[in-house]
């Protein structure tokens, strides 16, 4: 009888022992995927799809993307939409949410810049070779994002405003209400012309850049990233927002003809 404790005993400190091993040798538990809702300014579509993409390469988290207008984004975030990230396409809009006490403001860089261009459809006749152009008779309608409220229209506007032109323009302007949609404009043979940003202007194969206007000469474009006060996610968002500023973004960015800004 003693010999058969002692070998109970016995299996029983090899089983504790086997357990102790196979506990310190598992591999650590890693953290559970995350959702990132990511709400984008519509210029951004390509490019950030293509860097989602490639981060899902590293990271297990999901990035999930609202594109639409900033402005309407903007609003979408102040009603109490879920968003942990805001990309704006331009500074104003992130103002905005910064007065209602909604971003973290450290978070917050100015990361890209860009400029604008006055497309038209491939196949048309009339030649522009200076925004001036646009006051030609034979263009009768030219789409513009809505310059009251969305980004590319206020930049294209205070363009025109800057070269004196928006009196001779304005009854042209036919608001819609993205830049994406302005692009639409000319590829469906609603309007002659539209003005964009250089970026949209190079995603379709319908549409040509008849003029680009000189960075320096246009205005002042700054796109805006922060992390929201209000992310369920804020770990998982911060790795993405440092994503964005990594060389492989950077090489995205540039190849859809934005401008990365130094220092970012």
């Amino acid at each position: 009888m003693q010999n058969i404790l002692e070998f109970a005993k016995c299996l029983c400190m090899r089983a504790f022992i086997v357990c102790t091993l196979f506990l310190l040798f598992q591999p650590p538990a890693t953290a559970p995927a995350a959702q990132v809702n990511v709400f984008a300014a519509a210029s951004l579509t390509d490019s950030l799809k293509e860097i989602a993409a490639g981060y899902k390469e590293t990271s297990s988290d999901r990035i999930a993307f609202n594109f639409a207008a900033s402005s309407f984004l903007a609003r979408q975030i102040e009603e109490g939409a879920p968003a942990d990230v805001f990309f704006s396409a331009d500074e104003a809009k992130m103002d905005q949410l910064a007065k209602r006490n909604l971003i973290v403001n450290e978070s917050r860089r100015s990361l890209l810049s860009n400029s604008l261009a006055i497309v038209v459809a491939s196949d048309a006749t009339v030649a522009i070779r200076s925004t001036t152009d646009l006051t030609n008779a034979a263009i009768r309608r030219i789409a513009v994002a809505d310059p009251k409220t969305v980004p590319a229209g206020i930049y294209a506007k205070q363009h025109l405003i800057r070269l004196n032109l928006w009196s001779a323009i304005a009854s042209k302007v036919v608001p819609t209400d993205n830049v994406r949609a302005a692009l639409t404009a000319v590829e469906s043979g609603n309007v002659e012309a539209a003005i964009v940003y250089k970026t949209d202007a190079a995603i379709s194969k319908r549409v040509t850049t008849a003029y680009q206007v000189p960075p320096n000469e246009g205005p002042a474009i700054s796109y805006a990233i922060a992390l929201l006060k209000e992310a369920k996610q804020p770990g998982a968002a911060r790795r993405f927002l440092d994503h964005l500023k990594s060389p492989a973004a950077r090489r995205v960015f540039e190849k859809h003809g934005f401008i990365v800004r130094h220092g970012v």
